[in-house]
């Protein structure tokens, strides 16, 4: 079996869950989860997280995303992109490209930096009181959603060539690039579409080092697709180390508390409380993140990593 992340670039027209079946046909083995979803007609990056580290694909889910997008003023759909189907076109007296100046548009794009109360979008995932939105949408049907909060780290402005724009945003988890957009047009009073939408980076994943279904599927073939898997460990290397000796094995293998002695004579300071290590064996095998508990002294176990 094997454990780590890939880098996957999704193709246009896969779902997020067709990308995670692909590769368990490709890859032989079953236990395969991604860490974020991408629409179908979205294209790009998504860290698919292999063996044992489907244990840390909530970690990966929460990390900033960045996005490149294409929105078009002036028409509404259904489902905020141009997939759906046109709900309004712009009929105002007031020309659109008056409304479009792009100073006044550069001033409205700004205004959606920092935190933002977004309404997720009624063709979306979400579950209101057991059903996913999207099937109450495909019913014909909309039901009252709450706001969510989200942040807008930056917007940029790639091109803007009218009625089109192009736009660099980095988000939060949780974001609705096609709602960014229809909530961009309204507020610019001609209304606007998402028409293309690419994930170049989700935390430390960039397009740049993804890899293609059909490039994965040639390296299996090779028998050379560890190339492309970034250890579990890796994740987590932003955080202190501690490698157990021999005498604490059992406790760590059994998932036990460590006490603080099996620290002692590798770090010269105590940990902060609930300071995050990851723990290896005496062999140096990383096998679990266990989280400091200052009074008690003793280190308690998050998340095991055992390979299966």
């Amino acid at each position: 079996m094997y454990n780590g992340i890939i880098n996957i670039h999704k193709g246009k027209g896969y779902t997020s869950h067709d990308v995670v079946a692909r590769l368990r046909g490709i890859l032989h083995q079953k236990k395969i989860g991604h860490t974020g979803t991408l629409d179908p007609d979205a294209t790009g990056v998504l860290p698919v997280c292999l063996g044992n580290a489907t244990k840390i694909c909530e970690y990966l889910t929460d990390k900033r995303k960045t996005y490149e997008t294409v929105l078009c003023f002036g028409y509404e759909t259904d489902t905020q992109d141009a997939a759906g189907t046109v709900t309004e076109r712009y009929q105002g007296e007031q020309p659109m490209e008056e409304l479009l100046d792009f100073n006044r548009i550069s001033e409205i794009v700004r205004s959606f930096t920092g935190d933002y109360h977004q309404l997720p979008p009624m063709y979306s995932a979400i579950k209101v009181n057991g059903r996913r939105l999207y099937e109450l949408a495909r019913e014909g049907k909309e039901v009252a959603r709450k706001e969510r909060l989200v942040n807008i780290g930056s917007i940029e402005i790639l091109k803007f060539e009218y009625p089109k724009m192009m736009m660099r945003v980095d988000c939060s988890k949780g974001t609705y690039i096609r709602t960014l957009c229809y909530d961009i047009g309204r507020k610019a009073g001609t209304g606007a579409c998402m028409e293309s939408l690419v994930r170049t980076s989700s935390g430390n994943f960039t397009l740049e080092e993804s890899h293609t279904l059909a490039e994965v599927e040639a390296l299996a073939e090779r028998q050379e697709i560890e190339k492309i898997i970034m250890p579990t460990e890796n994740i987590f290397m932003d955080l202190a180390s501690l490698c157990t000796g021999k005498e604490y094995e059992k406790a760590l293998y059994n998932g036990n508390p460590l006490p603080y002695q099996a620290a002692a004579g590798i770090w010269t300071e105590e940990p902060e409380d609930r300071a995050r290590v990851r723990v290896c064996d005496s062999q140096h095998r990383f096998l679990a993140i266990y989280e400091y508990r200052k009074e008690r002294k003793m280190f308690f176990p998050e998340k095991m990593f055992f390979s299966e």
